[in-house]
């Protein structure tokens, strides 16, 4: 394949575009942000997980201080209802006896109800306070989340726009140079992530390896418009007066 000098040296301009091109795919990929939020998408999951446990234990605590609430109305009715026949003072003296032992025995058994209920309000005290820390991590872990996807939004953004310019850039020097030239350096590009290279100092500027005296002098003969090509990477090698040839 032939292409003059100068159209050789427009694919070093084309090569730098490309380069920038993948550089900045490959910073789209590796976004900080990504890891970010990655990381901040588990602490939200396990911390979702704490705050349902965290608000079981509340709720199985609301239903068993509900439970002792009921069984203490339930005895405060039946002593309102015995200290009412008692201040009555209807009956035979045995059922007031009877009555008198009841309420001794409602009395304590009102006691024992509410001091397990006190203690099932200081357990639920406890427990609304995990629960409260919890979802008060959580709000945190959201905010830290929603700022992490504004700066990945803002990135993904700038490389948008720095993408379209070079895009931009390279349209009308892919139009200006010979279209089989092009064809040859996307393949290599596509292949090796570099199509063409300068040949710097004998030194091919794709594999960073000296070309050896055959192939060196090989390429000093070479028509001026070949398109030469490392022979170990296979990349198109451009020539200038840095080529050392």
């Amino acid at each position: 394949m032939k292409a003059e000098p100068e159209v050789q040296r427009r694919l070093l301009d084309l090569q730098a575009i490309d380069t920038a091109l993948a550089q900045l795919a490959h910073r789209r990929r590796t976004l900080p942000e990504r890891a970010e939020l990655d990381a901040l998408a588990r602490e939200l999951s396990a911390l979702e997980d704490e705050r349902v446990r965290a608000q079981v234990a509340v709720d199985d605590l609301d239903r068993d201080i509900a439970r002792l609430e009921k069984d203490i109305d339930q005895v405060r009715a039946r002593k309102t209802k015995d200290e009412d026949r008692l201040a009555a003072g209807t009956g035979p003296a045995r059922e007031l006896e009877a009555l008198q032992h009841e309420l001794v025995s409602l009395n304590r058994r009102q006691g024992d109800l509410e001091d397990a209920e006190l203690e099932l309000m200081e357990q639920r005290e406890t427990a609304q306070g995990v629960l409260d820390g919890i979802e008060a991590k959580l709000a945190d872990a959201r905010e830290r989340r929603a700022a992490a996807e504004q700066r990945r939004d803002d990135s993904l953004a700038e490389i948008a726009k720095e993408e379209e310019f070079k895009k931009s850039a390279r349209r009308p020097l892919v139009a200006d140079l010979p279209a089989d030239l092009v064809t040859l350096y996307d393949r290599i590009r596509e292949d090796s992530g570099l199509g063409a290279a300068l040949l710097t100092a004998g030194r091919c500027g794709g594999c960073r390896l000296d070309i050896s005296g055959a192939d060196l002098a090989r390429i000093r003969k070479a028509d001026p418009n070949e398109v030469v090509r490392c022979e170990e990477c296979r990349r198109i090698m451009v020539r200038t007066k840095e080529s050392g040839l």
